[in-house]
């Protein structure tokens, strides 16, 4: 098989396209042949050697990737045969192993892709939806809930508008450029504001004062929304991709942490209700970014400057 593998940390140029041999599933395991394979920021993070989030820095080298979605050709000992041939998504955990032709998973973890799904869709919605499954849930949204959204042309900021639309909450997306302004008021946000424009503090303070921010940037973007946040308000932190995780101390407006033991305890299930969403159309990624497998590097590279939209995916051609 193919596959994507780092030596050495370092820029998205570490990224190579290699012949490795081909998997064998264990007892209790699928083999899926690759149709997409998911691209999260945090996976640059590792491949950098700067930051590995909820696991320990990986021996190298390493495959990169923890969502991918395909075709089960091959099952391990203990596994029914019914399973050869069924289009599968699933999430490998930090194992990694993504970036390649072929991924093993352990059969409890691989789910059928519902049908209308095409693969770069099902693997959006394993990974990013069932993160903004989780962020929505223990936001608590109410229909009468303003609420801003950072990062809101990204793939979770997608999932997150939709989901405040769902529930007749007014949204109001921020997103850098143009071209992702558009997209942000296309997918149903009842405001969109340009963070890179030098008013956008202003058009912020006339859509305020917001009951819930999503922030997933911190920095001063995130600092300036949770000063905007109505008393009582409260800000739902899942990231801070600017680098600058701020300190939140107003007991007036508490601070929601979604990432670690409250997601980790409850994955199969979040899982479960982003492929429902998925489904039944509530909440359907957007995947905006698809490269080939051969160009992770630039990929990486395109995620990294900010030159992507929704959900960064790679495709295997067969």
């Amino acid at each position: 098989m193919h596959a994507i593998r780092h030596h050495a940390f370092g820029p998205a140029s570490v990224l190579h396209l290699e012949r490795l041999p081909d998997l064998d599933p264990a007892p209790g395991q699928l083999r899926i042949a690759v149709e997409a394979a998911g691209i999260h920021l945090l996976d640059t993070s590792i491949r950098a050697g700067e930051s590995f989030g909820a696991t320990e820095r990986p021996s190298l080298p390493v495959i990169p990737g923890r969502e991918v979605a395909g075709v089960v050709d091959r099952v391990g000992a203990d596994v029914a045969e019914d399973w050869l041939g069924r289009r599968v998504v699933a999430h490998l955990g930090m194992a990694g192993g993504g970036y390649a032709e072929q991924a093993v998973v352990d059969v409890t973890r691989a789910y059928r892709i519902p049908g209308g799904l095409d693969a770069p869709t099902a693997v959006a919605t394993i990974g990013t939806g069932r993160t903004a499954a989780a962020i929505l849930e223990f936001a608590g949204l109410a229909g009468d809930d303003v609420v801003a959204v950072t990062s809101a042309a990204g793939g979770l900021g997608v999932l997150l508008l939709q989901g405040a639309a769902a529930l007749g909450a007014r949204s109001i997306g921020l997103a850098g450029g143009v071209d992702k302004v558009a997209l942000v008021t296309k997918v149903g946000a009842d405001a969109a504001i340009d963070y890179r424009a030098a008013s956008w503090p202003s058009q912020a303070a006339a859509e305020a004062p917001f009951t819930v921010v999503f922030d997933g940037v911190g920095g001063p973007v995130g600092q300036r929304l949770y000063e905007l946040l109505r008393p009582g308000g409260r800000l739902v932190r899942y990231g801070w991709s600017s680098g600058e995780q701020n300190a939140y101390d107003d007991p007036e407006r508490p601070v929601v942490e979604v990432l670690g033991p409250p997601i980790m305890s409850r994955l199969a299930e979040f899982e479960q209700a982003a492929l429902a969403a998925a489904a039944d159309g509530s909440r359907v990624p957007y995947v905006g970014s698809v490269f080939p497998l051969a160009d992770a590097a630039a990929a990486h590279a395109a995620l990294e400057s900010r030159a992507t939209t929704g959900k960064v995916v790679l495709v295997v051609d067969r």
